[in-house]
This record gives structure tokens, C-alpha cells and sequence, in this order.
């Protein structure tokens, strides 16, 4: 399944969506009406219940250095945005599929808000990723003070965040700003050996996972642990995980349907 929209593709197959930024002439820059079918497109995921994973990348080589400046102040016509728009961040953190960024390129501002969004980061060894927003004047959209105190500690967010500068693939792998770091040659098929490697675990086991990571962020500890436990018996009970034990007793791989 294939939707059409003018700033990005969105393609689904086999349990996987794909969401491209597609501007590549202007090295992805985001635009209102990127931000508008970014949310549009993540509204489909959240409801497809065939998705187990989805990967946010690029066109080009570059995957999204934040606001396209030029477009804002060439005094283009574009769309107003509102509230919910905004929540694209939330939608990358929360639906119920395992989201992956690709990070192929300069990855800045706004668009490091929605990398830092998803639940893995995957980069190119040649990317860099920068804060950004008060080298243009603006406190900044898309959550980067909810996602980088989480992933780096609040003293080096705040670092980053006030004092803005590029963080080039080692210091981010090194701070814990993205999960893994690939040769750009082999980027694209490391990858797809990532998302190969998610698609291939038990869809019950990984979605019920990620809907674990969500809930704990909104529930005190003893809350979850029983939410948590519930959930667990519940799986543990189901046709896969039966699958997945008797692969294992017999030295295969889990067949999963």
C-alpha cells in the first residue's frame, strides 16, 4: 500500500511502513506541510494493524536538517498548522508499531525532535546531529527537552540544547543519541538487516513490548509491574510463544503466522 502525498512517501509491506522525507533538492528541510502529512501518515500506522515496524529516513543524502529556512522566508504560501500537528512526535514514540530512524544524513532541529522520537536510531557514520534551534532564534518544536534528557541525562541535554553544536556519529553512539553507527557505504543494507532482525521476532511479543515501553513512561512503578504482569501470562499463553519454545527445543527458527 502505497499513500500519496507531495513532501514524503509512505509505503507499507509485509508488517513493514516506510516514511521517506521526500525534499531531497532541499536536503529534506521541513515545511508546514511536510509536518501536516508527516502527521497524516503516522495517523495511518497508528491504526494499521498489519505493522510491526517502521523506519523514518531520507531521500538523498541527507535525512532532515531541521525548518527549510529559505522556504519561510521566501514568503511562499504554505499551510498553517495546528495544534495536533504538532504531535507528530508523540505518534513516532507511541504508535503501536517499533519505529526506526535512519538517520543517512544532517539530522538537525526539528528533525533531530523526531529522530530522537523513535524508538531506535540507526546513523551513518558520515551524519551529524545539532540541537540547532537557538542558532535561529526559536526555544524549539518537537520535544527535544522531553526525548534528550532521556536518552543523554538533563545536564548534557541542557548542554547541547543551550550551547548548540554538530555531534558527529562517534560522540552520538558514544552519549547514547542513536543505537548503532554503519559505514555509509553499507548503510541502506545494514539497515535493512536491522529491520529484517525486528521483523523476524514474534509480532504479538514485539508490539506487546513497545506498548510495555509506552505505558511505562505514563505509569508509576508498582502500577506497571502489574499491568505489566498481566500482559506477560497473557503472551507467554499465545501460539507464538508455544512456537518460539519449541524452535528452540529443536534448534530452528520460530515460524511465526
Amino acid at each position: 500500500m502505497t499513500a500519496r502525498f507531495e513532501t514524503l512517501r509512505y509505503e507499507v509491506d509485509g508488517g513493514l511502513a516506510r516514511l521517506t522525507l521526500n525534499r531531497p533538492e532541499q536536503r529534506n528541510g521541513m515545511t508546514n506541510r511536510m509536518v501536516r502529512e508527516a502527521r497524516e501518515a503516522l495517523e495511518l500506522a497508528a491504526t494499521d494493524q498489519t505493522l510491526r515496524v517502521l523506519v523514518l529516513t531520507g531521500a538523498g543524502s541527507s535525512f532532515c536538517p531541521g525548518a527549510d529556512l529559505n522556504h519561510f522566508t521566501s514568503g511562499e504560501a504554505d499551510e498553517r498548522l495546528t495544534s495536533p500537528d504538532f504531535q507528530v512526535t508523540t505518534l513516532l514514540h507511541e504508535i503501536p508499531a517499533v519505529t526506526v530512524a535512519a538517520v543517512n544524513g544532517a539530522c538537525a532541529g526539528a528533525g533531530m525532535g523526531w529522530a530522537l522520537a523513535c524508538d531506535l536510531r540507526l546513523m551513518t557514520a558520515g551524519a551529524k546531529m545539532n540541537t540547532a534551534f537557538l542558532d535561529v532564534a526559536v526555544a524549539g518544536d518537537m520535544a527535544i527537552p522531553w526525548s534528550l534528557p532521556r536518552l543523554v541525562g538533563a545536564a548534557r541535554a541542557r548542554d547541547l540544547s543551550f550551547l548548540p553544536r554538530r555531534i558527529d556519529a562517534a560522540e552520538a553512539l558514544q552519549i547514547g543519541l542513536v543505537a548503532r553507527v554503519f559505514p555509509d557505504d553499507t548503510f541502506r543494507a545494514d539497515v535493512e538487516d536491522v529491520l529484517a532482525a525486528l521483523l523476524a521476532k514474534s509480532p504479538t511479543a514485539l508490539l506487546g513490548l513497545k506498548q510495555h515501553y509506552v505505558m511505562a513512561e505514563r505509569m508509576g512503578l508498582s502500577d506497571f509491574v502489574d499491568y505489566e504482569a498481566e500482559r506477560h501470562l497473557r503472551i507467554a499463553r499465545s501460539e507464538h510463544t508455544a512456537e518460539a519454545f519449541r524452535a528452540f527445543v529443536e534448534k530452528r527458527p520460530p515460524r511465526f503466522t
